[in-house]
């Protein structure tokens, strides 16, 4: 069926490409859930979701599976996705060929998105995540003959390398980002930092800021008041390099610190194999709303990485949102974007890089600070809220050519 005009907007049938699993991807189902509030339909094509995944209502999910010596087939429960420990010689050679195996998984991956998308009906926008679906995505809308929306979580060229150096694929993505999110109807990323360094580095004059932050109700709201004094350090979110993690643990493992730590999520399983987490708790992942009450219960949340990649100075981290919306002061790295939101809205406390006592320094502060930074992250809420970035996100959506899409022959 076309689009259709209801209360003086178009609803339209979005088909969003992303190639993560799907079931913890926060921006992903932040904004499928938002554009089915607002009357359009979602479809997600995802990578590898898991079985068990309950998609938010009036969202469809599609799978499409990958693997690889060094990755198992999707398809399994989210509470059995935990890493295995590799042995040495498999996590050298994992190294060496990471680069060759993500571009082969990623290869696969969309070429099995192809095979979904031509088992879809009528799409009127595509609505590509990151740059692993940026490629599928522009070659999908241009067959479609339909926009494409290019949704950057992160200064791309400006990542973390977990692997061998790649200098001329790095320049091969850099020129095919630049290319196609030129053609892009729209650029939606997550800052202002990433934004500006996309208008500078590309010269593209489309870009709008769709922050990584949660909605005050519904499933990533904040399930009870937070307790009224921090019994844990909670940090949420991927457990790899060049995340600060192993400076948590140095700090686990000295006194003075004196909250008991846990460390929550998805692992890259060689980086995993070889950290030694000292005092922490390690868990796999869990549900987006089973984070927010572990927030809520545990009162003070980690949010940190290096200062060692152009990514991490410009980046806004989910962790960072979803304490807020939780009602929970942060400690986080005093790095780029993050510590510049940190300072302005007084929501936590602040530590060097890379320096375990300072960190410690930190949380110590926030304990005896807990009152006050709970009383600035409740007066900051309404400025870090998704109320504010839906907006944004319905805004992009409403400048994309109606008439186009009623006009257009199924």
């Amino acid at each position: 069926m076309p689009a259709t005009k209801q209360e003086g907007r178009y609803a339209v049938h979005v088909l969003m490409l992303v190639a993560t699993p799907v079931a913890t991807d926060t921006r992903v189902l932040r904004e499928a859930r938002s554009l089915v509030t607002a009357g359009h339909r979602v479809h997600v094509v995802g990578r590898s979701v898991p079985v068990d995944f309950v998609p938010p209502e009036g969202v469809t999910v599609s799978s499409v599976g990958t693997s690889s010596a060094f990755r198992g087939e999707g398809g399994v429960s989210l509470k059995d996705r935990h890493p295995r420990r590799l042995p040495p010689h498999v996590r050298l050679a994992r190294w060496a060929l990471l680069p060759e195996h993500r571009r082969s998984a990623f290869g696969r991956w969309a070429a099995g998105v192809r095979g979904v998308v031509d088992g879809i009906g009528h799409v009127d926008v595509v609505h590509a995540h990151d740059f692993t679906a940026l490629e599928v995505g522009a070659r999908v809308a241009r067959e479609r003959g339909v926009p494409l929306v290019y949704d950057t979580h992160e200064l791309w060229s400006g990542r973390p390398r977990e692997h061998r150096p790649t200098p001329l694929a790095d320049l091969h993505e850099r020129a095919v980002e630049g290319r196609l999110g030129r053609q892009a109807a729209a650029v939606i990323t997550v800052g202002d930092g990433v934004a500006d360094a996309l208008r500078e580095r590309y010269g593209w004059d489309h870009v709008s800021v769709v922050r990584n932050t949660f909605p005050s109700a519904g499933p990533a709201g904040a399930a009870a008041q937070p307790t009224p004094s921090p019994r844990e350090l909670v940090y949420a979110g991927r457990l790899a390099a060049y995340r600060e993690l192993e400076t948590i643990a140095e700090a686990t493992r000295a006194p003075g610190l004196p909250l008991p730590v846990t460390l929550i999520g998805p692992a890259d399983e060689t980086w995993l194999a070889a950290f030694d987490a000292g005092a922490a708790r390690v868990l796999p992942p869990v549900t987006p709303e089973e984070v927010t009450q572990r927030l809520v219960d545990a009162g003070l949340v980690l949010v940190t990485h290096s200062d060692r990649w152009e990514n991490h100075r410009l980046a806004m981290p989910n962790k960072l949102f979803h304490a807020v919306r939780a009602g929970v002061p942060v400690v986080a790295t005093d790095v780029g974007e993050l510590a510049r939101v940190v300072r302005a809205h007084g929501v936590g406390t602040l530590y060097r890089p890379g320096d375990a006592a300072d960190l410690a320094r930190a949380v110590r502060e926030a304990v005896e600070r807990y009152d006050e930074l709970r009383a600035a992250v409740v007066a900051a809420a309404p400025e870090l809220g998704w109320e504010r970035d839906e907006q944004v996100l319905l805004g992009v959506y409403r400048g994309l050519e109606p008439v186009a899409w009623e006009d257009r022959p199924r």
